[in-house]
């Protein structure tokens, strides 16, 4: 099932489009607020949530005179509500005040929330209708098949706002389904592009930080930095556009110039290009339809001089290969690579585990999941979550093991 169609339709502008956003004081967050900052005649913001940022949370409310602010921590209500005082603006804290959030009467949704923490107030949103930019990939990692169905009965329009998926959703409007050869999605190489296998084993976390174009959250750095977050972005691009493993490619470029290239049977290649600036591709999801101004830097291609681009290497960046396995495996399979990566992750950044074992915690995860006979169709959020939950105990068993032992 694809959630984007091929071709774009001409639909009439709307006066004032009515928006919320989930994960307002994130890297994402952040873009879209700076977007609808810009344009306050064509945007109305009914809700923003944030995870424990009550401070942040509270100056965007009041700046945007929001109707609803949700933060996810519960025990910050009290400090929300005082932040908040005699401006009317109501507001909640835990989780189902942030599926409320989602919940309520908006045009349009960013759904970034990161990690498995997005997906019930991103499918709340999806259940009401409307469209999400979806920016959280967990939605589709850990639950692409329902959480595609729900929207599709919902008549949810399903944007894609990472800039990869972006590319490839303005590039497919130039040919139809039947027409496709493959997707290419591009990929940085992050800091380590050109390392050793070696070197990359003992990378520090301020080294895996330093990301060469990109301004992100530390999570999404680290995954740029082991390429995990390139094979998730494989996974979602199988799910967003209704591909198989074989039509969907990697080309590692350094610039981050061209987000992502289609080819079509008469092997016509269309790609999209813009300066590595998530405003970018949040704009068009936020205009869609129609286009609307963007504040990132105009393209100079003179200025850049030269694109180059390589193949990926799956023996330096293991966590790739490891994404088209699970996609292949299906039945939970992509749920565990996301739990056990976040773990991993998680375990590098506590100094508990060398930077090369976050693949290899991610590999022995999958491989004790298989072997223990725990594969199943997902049907429901509860399904995608549990999955979620014993993946996550699995791979904290495994991580003092992992530890232990060297490349």
């Amino acid at each position: 099932m694809s959630a984007v169609p091929l071709r774009k339709h001409n639909g009439e502008p709307t006066a004032q489009r009515v928006v919320s956003v989930l994960g307002a004081t994130g890297s994402i967050g952040d873009s879209t607020m700076d977007l609808l900052r810009a344009g306050r005649d064509r945007y109305r913001v009914e809700a923003i949530t944030a995870n424990s940022n009550v401070e942040a949370l509270a100056k965007l409310a009041r700046e945007f005179d929001v109707r609803f602010a949700a933060v996810a921590d519960e025990t910050r209500l009290g400090d929300l509500k005082a932040a908040l005082a005699g401006t009317g603006i109501a507001c909640g804290a835990g989780e189902a005040a942030v599926i409320e959030a989602g919940a309520r009467p908006a045009d349009w949704v960013m759904a970034a929330i990161s990690g498995a923490a997005g997906l019930k107030p991103a499918l709340a949103a999806a259940d009401r209708g409307g469209m999400i930019a979806l920016a959280n990939k967990e939605c589709l990692v850990c639950a692409g098949d329902f959480f595609l169905d729900r929207a599709a009965k919902a008549g949810t329009r399903i944007l894609p706002a990472d800039s990869e998926h972006n590319a490839l959703f303005q590039a497919l409007s130039s040919g139809n389904r039947e027409e496709l050869t493959r997707v290419i999605i591009t990929a940085s190489g992050g800091p380590f592009r050109t390392w050793t296998s070696e070197e990359i084993e003992q990378a520090t976390l301020a080294q895996a930080l330093k990301h060469p174009n990109w301004s992100m959250g530390q999570k999404i750095t680290i995954d740029s930095a082991s390429m995990m977050n390139k094979g998730l972005e494989v996974i979602e691009a199988y799910y967003l556009f209704g591909l198989k493993a074989e039509e969907i490619d990697v080309l590692v470029h350094p610039q981050s110039i061209v987000h992502g290239l289609v080819e079509f049977s008469d092997r016509s290649v269309v790609a999209q290009l813009g300066a590595p600036d998530m405003r970018t591709p949040i704009a068009h999801c936020l205009g869609w339809p129609d286009r609307i101004p963007g504040p990132a830097k105009p393209l100079d291609l003179a200025a850049i001089g030269q694109l180059t681009f390589e193949r990926p290497d799956f023996k330096r960046f293991p966590g790739l290969r490891l994404a088209y396995d699970a996609l292949r495996t299906g039945k939970g399979a992509t749920t565990v690579y996301n739990a056990a990566n976040e773990v991993a992750v998680a375990a590098f950044i506590g100094e508990k585990i060398r930077f090369g074992a976050i693949a290899r915690l991610v590999e022995a995860t999958l491989n004790a999941w298989i072997s223990g006979g725990h594969l199943s169709a997902l049907t429901c959020a509860d399904d995608a979550i549990n999955v979620d939950h014993n993946a996550r105990k699995m791979a904290a068993s495994l991580l003092p093991e992992i530890a232990a032992k060297a490349s």
